[in-house]
């Protein structure tokens, strides 16, 4: 029975992936050797219950119409369906209104919107913006180009051989030159959740505005951005849960009244004569042309989706199955973990000796297991752990014992095999 059928949310006390996956279709895949899929990528993205898709699916076959714009009855209830979706995401992160929340194309959009609007218009030669070695090439590369507009500087504080930030470094760089300092809330690559509320609050100690990257907590991790007092975060919905294309920048309406708008065009203006235009109210103003209706939509019903398990409920269960992935693999001889974060997500990169992670992830596939291997969109950190790539399986909700144990039955068979080779 589908989790969402139930009728009352007591029911589910302890979370049951197995019951969980009854209502993701994906999931019903059958692969090699006529074994079920078993999806660890979620990472890189997440695969969608059948409320998200039929939440999309009944935007386009009932109300597919534009948003704030005509008065007929198809663009009024996507509008309708549009904002709603909007404060329900806005609730979900504790955001004090909706003014505060932008809909973008996803967390990268996020960051490259703070990175035009409020970095190349604030920021001075000098100036400096603190990032961390963990951090996704998202955000890391639109602070490097913005500093090199401006004339800043981009400072990276490093991590410490666990995996978890050399706070030491960090509280040494960051001085009243730092105007920005972006990191990331749980790492994509480590797993290591940062105590954010911590490092922005000594952010705002020396004057300095603080960025979340929050694509890896969102799905994760209960989220209240007025209880870790963030100025910007970012985060896209595919990863929980949500369509492609769809994302959300909060910030604080002071900064986003003062900021420029990324794109200019339809919807975001409030006049336009022949030689200047003025803009909407936020958040219109950031949302030039139309926007993705469906996919917001999606995130909303991805939203309501992760309220009803009980975002508690999915936290402990990560928690308790990635202590299970972590003693399975530790076990396994000539494997290397990379992150030993005591506060982490159920994200887990590994090397294989002998064996190329890219190899590894195809041998994987071959087993009907689907992990991740490469760069991991963070280069400078594999720099660092002086490595060319990693392999990495990542956890969720609809994962169980039984996915580990396919993991580990797949790399002692890639160990055999290309040891025998």
């Amino acid at each position: 029975m589908s989790v969402l059928t139930s009728k009352e949310p007591a029911e589910i006390q302890a979370l049951s992936p197995q019951t969980v996956r009854a209502d993701f279709p994906a999931l019903d895949r059958i692969f090699a050797d006529q074994q079920r899929l078993v999806y660890l990528d979620n990472a890189a993205t997440t695969q969608k219950p059948r409320a998200v898709l039929e939440a999309t699916r009944r935007y386009y076959e009932e109300s597919a119409g534009n948003v704030h714009r005509a008065v007929h009855r198809l663009a009024a209830e996507a509008t309708e369906l549009y904002e709603a979706a909007r404060q329900r995401i806005a609730k979900f992160i504790g955001a004090p209104s909706t003014r505060s929340m932008v809909f973008t194309h996803g967390a990268t959009e996020g960051f490259n919107l703070v990175a035009y609007g409020w970095a190349r218009k604030f920021l001075k030669a000098g100036d400096e913006i603190l990032v961390t070695e963990m951090e996704h090439h998202s955000n890391f590369v639109p602070w490097q180009r913005a500093a090199q507009e401006r004339g800043a500087v981009v400072r990276i504080a490093p991590i410490l051989e666990d995996g978890t930030l050399d706070r030491v470094a960090f509280a040494r760089l960051l001085t009243p030159r730092v105007k920005l300092v972006a990191v990331t809330h749980a790492s994509n690559v480590l797993g290591t959740v940062n105590p954010v509320a911590e490092l922005i609050a000594a952010a705002h100690a020396i004057g300095a505005l603080a960025l979340v990257d929050a694509a890896q907590s969102a799905p994760h991790l209960p989220l209240d951005v007025r209880a870790l007092d963030a100025d910007f975060l970012a985060f896209s919905g595919h990863k929980m849960l949500g369509p492609t294309g769809i994302g959300v920048l909060y910030a604080r309406e002071t900064l986003l009244e003062a900021m420029d708008p990324f794109l200019t065009g339809g919807e975001m203006i409030s006049k336009v004569f022949d030689d200047h235009a003025t803009w909407a109210d936020i958040p219109q103003k950031f949302e030039a042309g139309t926007p993705h209706i469906a996919g917001a939509i999606g995130l909303g019903a991805a939203v309501d989706y992760l309220e009803r398990l009980g975002r508690e409920r999915v936290r402990q269960h990560e928690q308790q199955l990635t202590a299970y992935a972590l003693e399975r693999l530790g076990d396994l001889p000539g494997l290397r973990i990379f992150g030993r974060a005591p506060e982490r997500v159920g994200v887990i990169s590994f090397a294989l000796d002998g064996v190329h992670p890219h190899d590894v992830a195809q041998f994987c596939d071959q087993t009907g297991v689907a992990i991740r291997a490469g760069h991991l969109c963070a280069q400078p950190l594999m720099h660092r752990l002086d490595v060319p790539a990693l392999s990495r399986a990542s956890l969720y909700l609809y994962n169980a014992t039984d996915d580990v144990d396919r993991l580990v039955e797949a790399l002692q068979a890639a160990q055999r095999f290309f040891h025998a080779t």
